[in-house]
């Protein structure tokens, strides 16, 4: 099953909210989460690369950097020497992540038509990226419904206040919790980060 539109959200949310009535006082505050699709392919994954560990201004001054000198395709990063990738901002290990994602020869198209576990396993093959990019480019930019990121802290932390958990579930933990909400994972993460964003502007949370 695919999220593709706001209507497919909402219906997942009551189908999830059906299966886990926990989810309705988030539900209560939110309202229907966004939908927050992205594109797919090489840029994407680049992009995810290059956000890892700095700022969102950073990572956007970055990319920004890249886009202007066209180093943002995978023939472009292959040609591409150390020096012109560092001038834009990646660091040394940025640029081995870039690289190998260039020369991974990933069938993104064939990738659209995969299962969760096949795309998580093709993509964490390729150094740089981990399960949570890989979930993450799973639920935003193919759209997946059962998929889920149970190394977020910020869904773990959104876990342990809704659900009045004495501590944040660890990953382990969290990934056999939300199998009982397949198949409407993505929207259990969706309403799992909305909840925590309302939560943090309310209280305060570090």
């Amino acid at each position: 099953m695919y999220i593709n539109s706001k209507d497919d959200v909402a219906y997942h949310t009551e189908r999830l909210i059906a299966i886990e009535p926990r989810f309705a006082p988030a539900f209560r505050v939110t309202g229907v989460p966004p939908l927050r699709r992205r594109r797919d392919g090489f840029e994407a994954l680049f992009d995810a690369i290059v956000s890892q560990q700095v700022s969102v201004a950073s990572a956007n001054a970055i990319w920004g950097r890249l886009k202007t000198a066209k180093l943002t395709g995978p023939r472009k990063v292959r040609w591409a020497s150390d020096e012109n990738l560092r001038a834009c901002g990646l660091s040394r290990q940025k640029i081995r992540y870039a690289r190998a994602l260039a020369e991974a020869g990933i069938d993104f198209k064939a990738l659209r038509n995969a299962s969760s576990d096949e795309v998580v396993k093709t993509l964490t093959e390729v150094p740089g990226i981990g399960a949570w990019t890989a979930e993450i480019y799973a639920m935003f930019s193919l759209g997946h419904a059962d998929v889920f990121a149970p190394g977020d802290l910020a869904l773990q932390e959104s876990a342990r206040m809704l659900f009045d958990l004495p501590e944040r579930p660890k990953e382990r933990a969290f990934r056999e919790m939300a199998q009982e909400w397949a198949p409407h994972r993505a929207v259990a993460a969706r309403l799992l980060w909305d909840y925590y964003r309302v939560a943090k502007q309310r209280e305060g949370i570090k």
